[in-house]
């Protein structure tokens, strides 16, 4: 990695992202469009496929998060934890914001927004439902994306591979109990066996799976046939699968998008300020520590996004396809991607501020 300060050569901000990447947005709203069509004009999908569902698990959806997920997971490296103790303030600071900030403040700010100061223009019911969805984006650090926000600012990869990993083990663990606390003070009761379903379906299974699978290809293949050809070959499974389960989710949430179509830019508001809030908490407070820049922007990156697909999924185990809780989540996938372009920007404008 290039440690020299000088920023007259900026990665640019399209260059390392796919097409789906680079016009994630673009794609989120022309599956809005259709599955909202599609829950218009043909009913009997959505119908048919609600039936599909085991304690309180849309199995149709399941199976597609399952094909989200798994690619992500099969990225991850474990074995690269052990490298942190040669610069553990980078890792500290991700580990702090993202499980004993980031949930907190995701909470407060968005029950400040939708109960508060959007109280005339939504539903005391459909506010909480709102407000639970902004809780599982905050209690889910990202863990796909990191990768391109980190290539895009020149960022360490062995590093990042590293927050990654912990996140993930942290989350294991972390996420349940801080759902169930958050959405308990928000006076919104749920089934602790619901939620640590969520989490086996969507993270334990997943992240198990991923790890089997790399650990036993690379044994056979090699590391560069499992990244160079496997991995390539697995990458277009994750944003078919995303597209088709957004385009679902509006099939089944279309009457309450067309009956309030304005709400989605309610719920976006909360969702920017924190966005912008973690980013420059988690990236000022690694200049004060004098972090390099290649680990201090991908660590900020990590916690201003959200590993929106186990957002989604448990919003729909918890609350269903049709709640405030699946639109609130989705809204996170829609604004995400332009506001990360933003801070991919704004981080390799202050590069020169960081230590070489």
């Amino acid at each position: 990695m290039n440690r020299n300060t000088d920023v007259t050569t900026e990665v640019d901000t399209n260059e390392g992202m796919d097409l789906f990447g680079r016009y994630l947005s673009v794609w989120v709203a022309l599956a809005i469009v259709a599955g909202v069509a599609l829950g218009q004009l043909a009913p009997v999908v959505p119908e048919t496929l609600s039936r599909f569902e085991y304690a309180q698990v849309s199995i149709p959806i399941a199976i597609l998060i399952w094909a989200m997920i798994f690619p992500m997971m099969a990225q991850i490296d474990f074995s690269a934890i052990v490298d942190v103790r040669k610069e553990p303030k980078g890792l500290a600071i991700t580990t702090i914001v993202n499980w004993l900030i980031k949930p907190f403040t995701m909470f407060a700010i968005a029950w400040f927004f939708l109960m508060v100061v959007f109280e005339p223009f939504i539903a005391p019911q459909l506010a909480s439902e709102y407000l639970a969805g902004a809780i599982l984006l905050g209690a889910a650090p990202c863990t796909a994306m990191v990768f391109v926000w980190s290539y895009l600012t020149r960022g360490d990869p062995a590093y990042t591979l590293v927050q990654v990993s912990l996140n993930d083990i942290i989350m294991l663990f972390a996420f349940a109990p801080i759902v169930v606390f958050l959405l308990g003070i928000s006076n919104i009761q749920v089934p602790w066996n619901t939620v640590i379903l969520s989490v086996v379906l969507y993270i334990v299974i997943p992240l198990t799976a991923g790890y089997l699978t790399r650990r036993t290809l690379i044994a056979r293949h090699g590391q560069r046939w499992y990244d160079e050809v496997f991995m390539k070959r697995l990458s277009p499974v994750t944003p078919a699968a995303l597209i088709v389960t957004l385009v679902l989710l509006f099939a089944f949430q279309g009457e309450v998008i067309l009956q309030n179509p304005f709400h989605i830019a309610l719920i976006a508001v909360p969702l920017i300020v924190q966005t912008f809030l973690i980013f420059f908490l988690a990236y000022g407070w690694a200049r004060l520590w004098k972090v390099r820049h290649c680990i201090a922007a991908p660590g900020a990156m990590i916690g201003a996004s959200n590993f929106f697909e186990l957002a989604v999924a448990a919003a729909i185990a918890l609350f269903g396809l049709q709640s405030g809780a699946a639109l609130a989540a989705v809204v996170g996938v829609l604004v995400e991607v332009p506001l990360m372009l933003m801070l991919v920007r704004i981080a390799n404008s202050t590069r020169d501020r960081f230590p070489a």
